[in-house]
């Protein structure tokens, strides 16, 4: 069969199936390979944070064949509803089995204190009989997420980081049973349940990072308005639920209530937070003409809104998509600890079996080759390697997320992280792409003019038309009462004012952006426009020459305007770059050995935002702009840049840290365990807290996108 991946992007289909078992890389990789063993599947790609993997495949698969893939690697899945909805929380399984593990693992540990407090004979007997009615069990319960794990890939002759975890604790157990049984002078029900509370704790933590990860795709949702007042032919009023609008219905938003789907404001002055979806917390005027989204809330006066867009096509909900797309991709981190995870379970076997063989051909016996063997089993488990990426690139997207900036690929931190060349597009990126009047000629307009030009240019959606009403709105003028109000396209928008002929339009002559408002009898009133610079762009700009990263504007508008802004910023520009320009310019630096970052808006920047080692568009880009970039900031300010670059830096540093972390452990562990100087409590103890280090360690970025 010929491979998919050769198919164009149109024959290829795209499943999403959750598979609730992944919960390290090494479940990512087994995930992954299952499935691109298909013949007909061009790519997997796993959500290790909402427990799903996307999948790119030809018409030929079906469903049911991806999930009998997934099966024989051991993983039970389902696939995905269309609807967007919160999923179950990853850590609520885990509860009861840690209740269960703290509460015997506490009980018994009062017990061996009596033990090792010197109690003999009948009474050690006793407390080891009341330790194993307690333990056995709690451990058969506290076990179940490790035992069905192990048991599911041993059924497909395969394996995985629980197999060892799961042999280790059965020894423990078994070997504790029968020194009770026999008398025996020692038992390990207290390590073996210490194990099993501290492998649990780490799990259910880092399920936890897993959950907050997702808390903004949570949020959007709960936010999204349950339905709206829709105004019928007649003009009654009826309330639908959001999922029965539809485009074309015109809902009446009253002040104080959020918007249930996209839409056009068609009568209504008022000013709307938009601080859910941009992260902007100044409200934003708004006018007929206008379009508003599902989510924001209307402050101050009820409008009338015609629905564009409703349920899963509003921007709500392909921002939530856009969260939730958002995986542990294949980084040069996340495929190390993939690689360790895949050697970890044979060369643990191989590790405990020798200690075993060992410490036998030395004399120690059946009873204390078999102790320190299963304290080689445990005590290198490498949670904290599997931990050591996803628990970091969770936290850190999860912080950047608070700050309006989303994250679509955690390998995306990696490689940002390393850039130290900037090619940022002009209009729509440096700058808001929203022209807006010369203030001093706002002043000076007459109370009569401005709002006529508020109502002419109300009635245009022509983007020098929409700079004008904006500005006059936030200004506090009302529209004037127009009629005959007509627009032809490339001269402007006419109409009858008391009698008089207004219009707004194209000026005669002006050199750059203006329009000329026209009232009978009046002079011509010329109104230059400008686009402006972002907020916070030279500050942000001035922060990422700091860190080291050199910017040039990449622009296809011409050479004045390019110059122009190149003067106000500083940096050097290059103008009339076609899209092919500007994918060559990003070539030409990385084969200088560069690592450039692209921040660009359009259609046109898809090709270089794609081509770069990492590339960010602001929220208000196209969709193909979204789309090619790693990361997407939601509000209008520039220090979205240098934000998510420190971040980025901070998330490597702990990441690295992370590795000598678990790595160090290790080293240090392993010979003291085979040499017997570590019982199973102690390698329960150590192995536990090398994971809970790791993810301590990495909840260090919660303040890292400051």
């Amino acid at each position: 069969m010929t491979a998919l991946a050769r198919l164009p992007e149109g024959e290829l289909q795209h499943t999403v199936l959750i598979v609730p078992g992944m919960h390290c890389a090494g479940c990512m990789g087994k995930v992954e390979r299952g499935l691109k063993a298909l013949a007909g599947v061009s790519s997997a790609r796993v959500n290790l944070s909402a427990r799903q993997v996307a999948v790119a495949h030809g018409p030929a698969l079906t469903m049911p064949e991806l999930m009998d893939a997934l099966s024989r690697e051991g993983f039970s899945s389902q696939p995905r509803g269309e609807e967007l909805a919160p999923p179950a929380s990853a850590v609520k399984p885990l509860l009861a089995p840690l209740a269960v593990a703290g509460f015997a693992c506490m009980n018994v540990m009062l017990l061996s204190v009596g033990i090792w407090s010197g109690a003999e004979g009948s009474t050690r007997e006793l407390f080891h009989w009341l330790s194993a009615l307690i333990g056995v069990p709690a451990i058969a319960y506290a076990g179940r997420p490790f035992f069905v794990s192990a048991w599911g890939a041993l059924k497909h002759m395969r394996t995985n980081m629980d197999v060892p975890i799961s042999i280790g604790v059965t020894l423990a157990t078994c070997l504790s049973l029968y020194e009770t049984m026999t008398g025996g002078a020692d038992a390990w029900f207290d390590g073996t349940l210490m194990l099993l509370l501290f492998l649990l704790a780490g799990r259910a933590m880092d399920a936890a990072m897993r959950d907050k990860a997702r808390s903004g795709v949570d949020a959007l949702l709960r936010q999204a308005a349950p339905g709206a007042m829709i105004i019928g032919p007649g003009g009654e009023l009826q309330w639908l639920a959001a999922s029965d609008l539809v485009p074309g219905m015109t809902m009446r938003v009253a002040a104080g209530e959020r918007l249930a789907a996209d839409g056009e404001v068609i009568t209504g002055i008022s000013r709307f937070d938009r601080s859910l979806l941009t992260g902007e917390s100044a409200p934003v005027a708004t006018k007929p003409g206008e379009i508003i989204h599902a989510g924001t809330l209307n402050l101050d006066a009820p409008v009338d809104v015609r629905v564009t867009a409703a349920g899963q096509d509003t921007s709500l909900a392909e921002v939530a998509r856009l969260m939730e797309s958002a995986g542990q991709a294949r980084s040069r981190y996340v495929r190390i600890a993939d690689r360790a995870s895949r050697l970890y379970a044979p060369a643990v076997h191989s590790l405990a079996l020798a200690s075993f063989i060992g410490w036998m051909l030395a004399g120690a016996g059946v009873y204390h080759s078999t102790v320190i063997a299963i304290a080689v089993l445990i005590i290198t488990c490498p949670c904290a390697i599997g931990l050591a990426v996803p628990v970091a690139q969770v936290v850190a997207t999860g912080a950047l997320m608070k700050h309006g900036i989303m994250v679509k690929d955690g390998s995306a931190l990696e490689r940002l992280a390393g850039v130290d060349r900037m090619l940022i597009d002009k209009t729509g990126s440096l700058t808001l792409g929203r022209p807006v009047p010369d203030p001093a000629v706002l002043n000076a307009l007459p109370a009569s003019a401005a709002e006529v030009a508020l109502a002419l240019a109300s009635s245009s959606r022509h983007p020098l038309s929409r700079g004008l009403a904006e500005a006059l709105a936030a200004k506090g003028y009302r529209a004037a009462p127009l009629t005959d109000v007509s627009e032809k396209a490339g001269e402007g928008v006419s109409a009858q004012w008391l009698g008089k002929k207004v219009s707004l339009g194209r000026p005669v002559s002006a050199q750059g952006m203006a329009v000329a408002l026209s009232m009978e009898g009046e002079p011509v009133w010329l109104i230059p426009l400008a686009d402006r610079l972002r907020p916070d762009a030279v500050s942000a700009l001035s922060q990422m020459e700091r860190m080291g990263i050199e910017g040039t504007i990449l622009s296809g508008d011409n050479t004045t305007a390019v110059a122009d802004l190149a003067r106000q910023t500083g940096l050097t520009g290059q103008a009339n770059a076609s899209p092919q320009d500007k994918h060559d310019a990003i070539r030409r630096l990385q084969e200088g050995g560069k690592q450039v970052l692209m921040i660009g808006d359009g259609l046109n920047d898809g090709p270089a935002l794609a081509a770069a080692n990492a590339s960010i568009a602001p929220g208000t880009a196209s969709d193909a702009g979204r789309q090619a970039a790693d990361l997407v900031f939601l509000g209008d300010s520039l220090l979205a840049l240098p934000r998510a670059v420190r971040s980025a830096r901070r998330t490597m540093s702990v990441i690295r840290q992370n590795f000598a972390l678990a790595i160090g452990y290790n080293v240090l562990a392993v010979p003291l365990a085979i040499a017997g100087q570590i019982t199973p409590l102690l390698a329960a103890a150590a192995m536990s807290t090398s994971s809970l280090i790791v993810i301590a360690n990495s909840l260090r970025l919660i303040r890292s996108a400051r």
